[in-house]
């Protein structure tokens, strides 16, 4: 595979992350929230059920283990930095907070009005750090 095949790779795997991530904060969680809260939590527990899926783990992990590959291969700060924002305000954000938050609202140990407003506001941390690690990575492309 060239450099700029798996820089492109990356490059759509942050955006592809991104777009999901700014999804649930834009227009997911509002619209949720519309709803009764034992409705929504219902609903976001399906969601939390179905998102679980082989796409989804290609676009989360494989994000930044293709950057960490092209930092690597390519010998760019640009992409490491990338792999690190994304493995630190995707992954660990992910793993630390909104799955235990999810977890929680699953086995109805938190409320509706507990979870949305801390869990879209981690989310869209995540939004900005994938959104971060887009542009690092686009960076890295233009300096190959």
């Amino acid at each position: 595979m060239t450099m700029l095949a798996l820089a492109l790779i990356t490059l759509v795997l942050h955006g592809a992350l991104t777009g999901l991530f700014y999804a649930f904060s834009m227009s997911v969680m509002p619209g949720l929230n519309t709803l009764d809260p034992a409705r929504a939590e219902e609903a976001m527990r399906g969601i939390n059920r179905k998102i679980l899926n082989p796409w989804l783990y290609l676009v989360f992990l494989g994000s930044p283990v293709a950057a960490l590959v092209a930092g690597f291969v390519a010998s760019s700060v640009w992409f490491f930095a990338a792999a690190a924002v994304n493995f630190v305000g995707s992954f660990l954000v992910t793993m630390v907070i909104n799955v235990p938050m999810n977890n929680a609202v699953d086995a109805g140990t938190m409320s509706w009005k507990e979870y949305s407003p801390r869990w879209t506001a981690f989310n869209t941390l995540r939004t900005v750090a994938c959104a971060a690690g887009l542009v690092l990575v686009g960076i890295g492309l233009t300096a190959l």
